[in-house]
């Protein structure tokens, strides 16, 4: 390995980093994400908590995610996310042992707020990172195929959580979810990320950056199109991601069984991978109003 950083023009992508990062995402996404949701039903019946306060530190934890994210970015364009990346995967890991053991709603929601960190150090944010600076000009194929792949996380790992909650506690089923983020998730990131990290392009920008000044930027985010759309895809977003956060309790609550409840969680994971794989062809067919009005429209008649 040269001793010394490459640049975005020398350097050619590592072969190995496109595989390990879409492995990544659908474990860290599955274990940390979508297997809080198959396994709530179980833990709210053994251990006799209420449900709102025992996902509040999930909620917590997602928050969290989102404000060291900042610094968690900084990081890897500075070092590259292996160290990064690494770290958040043996954090997941501890952070589910400690959710493995909790006897208390406090010990609980402390476990998963701490899950939070590990969040932002493993998701998309993260990897995104990676790909932008290590395929340059070609990231936006490599930025789709991790996208398609991590789409898969639910499809995956729900129906996976379910089989294990069916023949194993859900503590130890918490345990074996952690196994693979340390086992297998952190040894992929230590061994697969370790290529040379590129200087940052010397015009201070990232390669994804946008073009204008400083005073450009600043203009369009206080603008009312710019803050009407983030208020719509806020909205939008919590709408989503309540329906598929709540589904596998809904289902259950209705009688369905928790491993078809689970199936049909998996069934969403699908839907993004080929939703991802069709906005191409919408792209080209369509504005960008036209487009996000429809999409925001469909999400509503989804969720309805």
């Amino acid at each position: 390995m040269p001793s010394s950083p490459g640049t975005l023009a020398s350097q050619r992508p590592p072969r190995a980093v496109l595989p390990v990062l879409c492995v990544s995402q659908v474990a860290s996404w599955g274990v940390l994400y979508y297997a809080f949701s198959v396994m709530l039903p179980t833990v709210l019946a053994d251990t006799g908590w209420a449900a709102a306060p025992a996902t509040a530190g999930f909620s917590l934890a997602l928050v969290l995610s989102a404000v060291v994210g900042v610094g968690v970015g900084r990081v890897i364009d500075d070092r590259g996310p292996r160290v990064v990346m690494s770290v958040g995967s043996v954090l997941g890991a501890g952070s589910l042992a400690l959710v493995s053991v909790s006897t208390s709603l406090a010990a609980f929601l402390l476990a998963w707020t701490s899950a939070g960190v590990a969040m932002a150090c493993t998701f998309y944010p993260a990897a995104f990172a990676a790909v932008a600076r290590w395929y340059g000009a070609s990231r936006v194929r490599a930025l789709t195929v991790v996208t398609l792949a991590g789409g898969l996380a639910s499809t995956v790992f729900a129906p996976t959580t379910a089989l294990l909650l069916a023949h194993l506690p859900w503590r130890a089923t918490v345990l074996v979810l952690a196994a693979v983020l340390l086992g297998v998730i952190a040894p992929l990131h230590w061994f697969g990320l370790r290529a040379v990290w590129p200087d940052a392009p010397e015009t201070g920008r990232t390669p994804y950056a946008t073009t204008g000044s400083p005073a450009r930027a600043t203009t369009v985010t206080r603008s009312r199109p710019f803050l009407f759309l983030a208020a719509a895809l806020t909205l939008s977003g919590f709408a989503l991601f309540a329906v598929v956060f709540g589904l596998v309790p809904l289902l259950v609550e209705r009688g369905v069984d928790s491993s078809t409840a689970a199936w049909a969680l998996g069934l969403g994971g699908l839907g993004q991978t080929l939703g991802r794989g069709l906005y191409g062809v919408l792209t080209r067919a369509t504005g960008v109003r036209t487009r996000t009005v429809a999409l925001l429209g469909a999400g509503g008649a989804c969720t309805l």
